[in-house]
């Protein structure tokens, strides 16, 4: 396989001197469902994680990384972040405001810094994979790496299991 290209999350993991892996995938455009990324990248889904924007009820932005077996519950943010409600970032307001596009964004490395929320499913975890900031390519780095270098806190985010949405 090619060498991967230096994207901006890595840069930001080789300045912070963060170990980390990379491994890619083929994309296929018409579809962005991270639940098909963990095996095409050999790894256990439950290490495999998507990075989702809000925009909370006050006009602010936040960041969500979840696993990508899960489903978010937006209520279950709005609490842990303190907010009345939060709703998920219309797509075409993503690349401006974080320099990634839908199946490449990447808690790592966006253009501001944004309140940070992991899925306490993270804390099962040594490591975690999140989109290494291209669609095709994943980083793999020790889940307090990543706690850490997105100053994020952990949280239950997610549904549970055959729950419905609230």
């Amino acid at each position: 396989m090619a060498k991967t290209v230096k994207t901006n999350v890595l840069r930001h993991l080789d300045a912070a001197k963060i170990p980390y892996e990379t491994r890619e995938y083929p994309v296929d455009d018409d579809s962005f469902d991270g639940k098909l990324v963990a095996p095409k990248i050999g790894l256990d889904p439950a290490m495999v994680f998507k990075t989702l924007v809000l925009t909370d009820d006050r006009g602010g932005h936040l960041v969500c990384v979840v696993p990508v077996e899960r489903e978010l519950d937006l209520k279950a943010v709005a609490r842990a972040s303190g907010h009345k409600s939060v709703s998920v970032l219309p797509m075409k307001e993503l690349l401006p405001l974080t320099g990634y596009v839908r199946g490449g964004c990447s808690p790592i490395g966006m253009k501001k810094a944004f309140q940070t929320f992991v899925d306490e499913a993270a804390s099962l975890q040594e490591r975690l994979s999140v989109s290494a900031g291209v669609r095709g390519c994943q980083v793999i780095l020790r889940t307090e790496d990543l706690l850490r270098q997105t100053g994020a806190k952990l949280a239950a985010l997610c549904r549970e299991e055959g729950a419905e949405p609230r």
